[in-house]
């Protein structure tokens, strides 16, 4: 008969995030230590496809793959699936999750139920972890913020917000403007 674990032996993290990866069919994420299903709306994916549409060219010419893939935070008890993000597609041959700082753009958009956690917790989090550039789409407030320059204590450059309407320039490797119109 095998000997039982201590609970002092088990690694937490891994186990948290070794299991939200086997919830069937859904999405999910661990933020702070809490697992979160993600059952995302249509009024949120169409601004998620209207961004997906204005990088979709871009994102080609630099070698890059888009979608919502994981991103893992060694470390700490979080596991994120955002909204979109930019990698180069030779980090996507054979991985499972990736490093925020592995991104090239990570893109969240607000929803009634995660707004403050948007905003907040993980614009804090993926600074934290290296995410070079963080837009935040926020639907109830009507605005855009970009953020970049990231070190441990958060994003050295804010750029906005931006109310929906207003261009956001997207800086290198981008080097293009996100049309906010109709977000």
């Amino acid at each position: 008969m095998a000997q039982p674990i201590a609970y002092g032996e088990v690694n937490h993290e891994a186990a948290l995030k070794y299991a939200v990866q086997l919830i069937d069919h859904r999405w999910a994420q661990v933020i702070e230590g809490r697992i979160v299903l993600v059952s995302p709306m249509w009024d949120h994916e169409k601004v998620v496809a209207q961004i997906r549409r204005q990088l979709d060219a871009r994102v080609d010419e630099l070698d890059c793959l888009m979608g919502s893939g994981n991103l893992d935070l060694p470390g700490s008890v979080n596991w994120y699936m955002p909204d979109l993000a930019v990698i180069p597609t030779a980090l996507a041959e054979g991985a499972g999750a990736l490093l925020p700082k592995q991104t090239l753009l990570v893109v969240e958009v607000t929803s009634d139920s995660n707004a403050d956690t948007d905003r907040i917790i993980k614009r804090k989090r993926y600074a934290q972890y290296g995410a070079p550039l963080y837009l935040l789409v926020d639907r109830q407030r009507k605005e855009c913020t970009l953020f970049s320059d990231p070190h441990d204590l958060g994003y050295g450059e804010v750029h906005g917000p931006y109310s929906f309407g207003t261009a956001v320039a997207l800086p290198a490797p981008f080097d293009l403007s996100l049309d906010t119109t109709g977000f």
